[in-house]
């Protein structure tokens, strides 16, 4: 569980660093834009009020979507707690949290998301943004996905002969 909480952690505080540095401290609330790679990053101001790539932000969802990520991020921990898991899933929970966190404070602080990383490649203009935090949840998805059923696997004692586990009583051995 320590392993999960520092992770999440470090991805919370380099989210909202990176979101400080960029934002406030660059200016990229005022202009809204700033080519970092030409032509393959840039940063593009983007308040995201609803979900991925914008959807559902016609509707004032805040609470909403700040209490299911509370809701999933508790449930996370709650699995990792119970369950163990093996390092991967340990580390890919604290993403998830740490991720979901950082979204959760922009939420709170300003209404919306502060999303800046904008991709582009080979002339293809992207209109997305996004930011640390959703990097951070969607790595940790992907690899609670993965490796999320490896269980910590409970240390044997070897049988008597020295190789293997103690075979239970009465049951016979092949």
């Amino acid at each position: 569980m320590r392993l999960t909480l520092w992770t999440g952690f470090w991805v919370f505080l380099v989210d909202q660093a990176t979101k400080y540095l960029v934002v406030h401290a660059l200016g990229l609330m005022d202009r809204l834009h700033m080519d970092v790679l030409p032509g393959v990053l840039s940063f593009r101001m983007a308040w995201n009020r609803g979900v991925n790539f914008g959807l559902f932000a016609g509707f004032d969802m805040r609470w909403a979507l700040i209490g299911l990520a509370l809701a999933i991020s508790a449930a996370v921990l709650v699995w990792i707690a119970r369950d163990g898991g093996g390092r991967m899933a340990r580390i890919s929970a604290g993403l998830l949290v740490g991720g979901a966190l950082g979204n959760v404070i922009d939420r709170v602080l300003y209404g919306a998301v502060a999303d800046f990383l904008n991709l582009t490649c080979c002339g293809i203009d992207n209109p997305y943004a996004f930011n640390v935090a959703d990097i951070a949840i969607f790595l940790g998805a992907v690899g609670l996905v993965l490796f999320g059923g490896d269980k910590a696997q409970p240390r044997r004692r070897p049988g008597p002969d020295g190789a293997g586990p103690r075979s239970k009583r009465g049951t016979k051995s092949p």
